[in-house]
């Protein structure tokens, strides 16, 4: 049995999850999203990761970057790791591709935040 706050809304449902083969059985969750967070969490974990670059020429020198959806938990590390090396040149549009398809995961990483030229 694993203890898990479920994360998929604000309430955090405090849930019990029990894995027998491909089985998962659940308690504790007050809607149909927790069900699917533990399920996630016990075959295929993934985070969203948000973290800045450094722009060269900008109205800022750091610049707001997000993955477009959640990476696999296994590798965080290298992603954040790859997006760290990345310096972009100003100008830098909400939406810009900062790093695609960061380390062969199939996810993009994308600016947040606008960054002009001084």
């Amino acid at each position: 049995m694993v203890e898990m706050i479920c994360v998929s809304c604000p309430v955090g449902c405090d849930m019990r999850v029990t894995k027998d083969g491909d089985e998962i059985q659940v308690s504790g969750n007050q809607c149909p999203a927790g069900f699917e967070y533990a399920q996630e969490e016990l075959t295929n974990p993934t985070r969203n990761i948000a973290t800045s670059v450094s722009v060269l020429g900008g109205d800022n020198t750091m610049l707001s970057v997000k993955t477009v959806r959640p990476v696999p938990k296994g590798e965080i590390m290298n992603v954040v790791k790859a997006i760290h090396q990345v310096v972009m040149n100003a100008p830098v549009e909400i939406g810009d591709v900062v790093l695609a398809n960061a380390v062969g995961c199939g996810v993009d990483v994308v600016a947040t935040r606008r960054v002009m030229c001084i």
